[in-house]
C-alpha cells in the first residue's frame, strides 16, 4: 500500500500537472471502484482543479465549488499519468481522468479490488473520510507522546493505526523500528521516555529520508513504479537477509495479509518473537534466541 512517502511523491507529481487544469472527461471502467452516488460523478467534469492534498493514506483532489475527489489506493491501486485519452488497462484498469495536457489512469493489479473513489461536496463530508491520525512530520515531540500512548497497543499496531498516525503503513512502520531499536511486539504504554524520544526521531527521520530519495529518484518524472519492497530497505521485506548493521539474518513476524520484518540482535536483545506458522510446526522445538535458530537452521553469523 502506498504511503506517507510515495504518496507525497504522488500528490507533488499531480499538482504540476493538474492544478489549474479543468477535468475533460472521467471514464470508469469498473462499477466497484465508485463509492459515491450524489452528487453523480459527471458533476467533476468540466471543473477546475484548485488543490491537493493528503487525508491520511488517501489522495484529495480538490475541484471548483468545495467538490472533492478522493482516491484511496489501498494495497494495490496505482496512479500512472499517460498521454491524452490513453485507453485503460484492460484486466488492471479502474478509471480515467483526462485533462487537457494528459490522463491520469487507475489501476488496481489484484483480484480483490479494494481501492475506493468518493465524490463529495463540502469541508464536512471530506472530513467524516479522515481517520484523524497525527500528522507525524508535523508534530511536535509531545503530540506524538499523547498518539501514541492513546492506547496500549504494540508499537506495530500503533504506528500502523490510521486512527493514532496518520500515511504510516507495514513497510515504513518495519523500517522506523529498526532504526529506533525496538521491538515491534513492544507495548506503547511500556516505553521509557527515551524509548519515546527515539521513537519519535525515528519516525520523521525514516519518512524524510525516503521522502527525499523518492524526490531524486524520480526527479521530474511521475512516480511508476511505486512499491512496498524496496532494494534499500534495512529489514521489510529482507527475511532471511543479513540485518545491514549488525549483519544477523531478518526475521518476520507473519499474520493475517502482512508480515512484520525486523532483527532480533538490534530489536529484541537477541529473542526470536514467535512467528505461528512456524511456531505451530516446531512447537516445543521453537528457538527462544537468534542463536538457537541459527544453530537449528545451521545459518551462519556473519559478524
Amino acid at each position: 500500500m502506498p504511503e506517507l512517502p510515495d504518496l507525497t511523491l504522488y500528490l507533488e507529481a499531480l499538482a504540476g500537472r493538474l492544478i489549474g487544469r479543468p477535468i475533460e472527461r472521467i471514464r470508469l471502467a469498473s462499477p466497484f471502484l465508485l463509492r459515491t452516488v450524489d452528487p453523480l460523478l459527471s458533476e467533476a467534469e468540466g471543473k477546475v482543479v484548485r488543490g491537493l492534498r493528503r487525508l491520511g493514506k488517501r489522495i484529495v483532489v480538490e475541484l471548483d465549488g468545495q467538490r472533492f475527489l478522493v482516491v484511496h489506493l489501498k494495497i494495490a491501486g496505482r496512479l500512472h499519468w499517460k498521454e491524452h485519452g490513453a485507453k485503460i488497462p484492460g484486466k488492471v484498469g479502474h478509471a480515467a481522468f483526462d485533462f487537457p495536457n494528459g490522463t491520469l489512469l487507475l489501476t488496481e493489479s489484484s483480484t480483490r479490488k479494494r481501492a475506493s473513489l468518493h465524490f463529495i461536496v463540502g469541508e464536512a463530508a471530506l472530513m467524516s473520510l479522515d481517520p484523524g491520525g497525527l500528522e507525524v512530520m508535523s508534530a511536535s515531540a509531545d503530540e506524538f507522546r499523547s498518539a501514541l500512548q492513546r492506547e496500549n497497543h504494540t508499537l506495530k499496531r500503533a504506528l500502523t493505526d490510521p486512527h493514532l498516525f496518520s500515511g504510516i503503513g507495514n513497510a515504513y512502520s518495519d523500517e522506523i523500528l529498526h532504526r529506533a531499536q525496538l521491538s515491534p511486539l513492544k507495548l506503547s504504554g511500556r516505553l521509557a521516555d527515551a524509548e519515546v524520544a527515539r521513537l519519535f526521531d525515528a519516525t520523521r527521520g525514516t519518512l524524510q529520508e525516503w521522502i527525499d530519495r523518492l524526490r531524486r529518484r524520480h526527479g521530474d518524472s511521475f512516480p511508476e513504479k511505486v512499491t512496498a519492497f524496496r532494494e534499500e530497505m534495512a529489514v521489510h521485506g529482507k527475511f532471511g537477509k543479513p540485518c545491514p548493521v549488525c549483519r544477523t539474518p531478518i526475521q518476520r513476524i507473519v499474520y493475517a495479509e502482512n508480515e512484520c520484518n525486523y532483527c532480533p540482535r538490534c530489536q529484541t536483545e537477541g529473542k526470536v518473537l514467535a512467528d505461528r506458522s512456524l511456531s505451530r510446526l516446531l512447537k516445543d522445538d521453537w528457538p527462544k534466541t537468534v542463536d538457537e535458530l541459527e544453530e537449528r537452521l545451521h545459518v551462519p553469523h556473519d559478524r
